[in-house]
């Protein structure tokens, strides 16, 4: 087949022609080349293609089967040499990105809304998942792009640094004080008292930001079995939000409840340094351009 194409595209150009010499004319070869190229695809399907006479050729019935077919696979290639073109005119693309639904609310939309006025013909579809999820799928290739928390240990992924984020404990002012109340506790934000009396409310264990927590608090022997678990920051502050516990969230995802009081900032049992919030992708990725053209974006973004 691969190389009898161009004997299908000679036998299709002088079955819309209705002439050898005319198809001669418009693909540049000569009629003795037309000829030869026909008979020889004559004899490979063994059948005949045309009727010819001193007028010109006409399609037998199967040289008819054939050219429909072959119209069809034409204009297809056709159809797709336009698509190709105009993808590289406009700018069309896909660029498939992961994220958490928190880092996507809180820290992707921004990034997402300049790079769409600025490459608005650019397919975006976008995975809410568990960070481990979306480091899952960019080392096997079915996402371009992932929004994570830094650093990453696999060599297979490139890591493009954004900002740095703290993880640090929220509660209410009216938690604290019946905490106190109930446990005796003196008034030291800091007491790791309030850690094991509290009730602490944190992410599940297979979320990237509770290991990294937990992996901090444990240092501090910080032993406590009042846990509730969700799935989701936003759903952590809320519940801190009405006096239900201790919180261990993000804090620029909670400035406005800080600066209107509606949660207090507790100094931490232990020191948790800060950490890095990124784009990663796939080694093999580096040559993307819709992921190029998404970083060159972000870089010149100034939130």
């Amino acid at each position: 087949m691969e190389n009898n194409l161009n004997l299908y595209y000679v036998f299709y150009t002088v079955a819309k022609c209705g002439n050898i010499s005319t198809a001669a004319s418009r693909l540049f070869i000569s009629q003795p080349a037309i000829s030869k190229s026909i008979s020889k695809l004559e004899q490979n399907l063994e059948v005949t293609l045309f009727h010819r006479s001193s007028r010109g050729v006409t399609l037998t019935q199967e040289g008819e089967l054939l050219f429909q077919q072959a119209e069809t696979a034409f204009t297809a290639i056709r159809q797709g040499e336009e698509q190709l073109r105009r993808m590289s005119e406009l700018g069309i693309g896909h660029l498939s990105i992961g994220a958490s639904a928190t880092l996507c609310r809180y820290v992707l939309l921004p990034y997402l809304k300049n790079f769409i006025q600025t490459h608005p013909h650019i397919k975006i579809s976008i995975s809410c998942q568990s960070s481990s999820q979306t480091i899952c799928d960019l080392e096997n290739r079915s996402l371009d792009i992932g929004l994570i928390g830094g650093p990453i240990r696999t060599g297979k992924l490139h890591f493009y640094p954004l900002k740095e984020i703290q993880d640090i404990f929220v509660t209410t002012k009216s938690y604290l004080n019946n905490l106190r109340k109930r446990m005796d506790i003196g008034h030291s934000r800091s007491s790791l008292s309030v850690y094991s009396q509290a009730t602490l409310i944190l992410l599940d264990k297979d979320n990237l930001t509770r290991q990294y927590v937990d992996a901090y608090l444990s240092r501090d022997l910080v032993e406590n079995d009042r846990l509730i678990e969700v799935t989701t920051m936003d759903l952590l502050i809320e519940l801190a939000k009405i006096d239900l516990g201790v919180a261990c969230v993000i804090s620029d995802f909670v400035k406005k409840e800080l600066a209107d009081g509606i949660l207090i900032r507790l100094k931490p049992p232990a020191v948790i340094p800060k950490r890095k919030i990124g784009f990663a992708f796939h080694e093999n990725n580096v040559s993307n351009e819709a992921v190029n053209e998404f970083l060159e974006c972000i870089r010149h973004c100034s939130f």
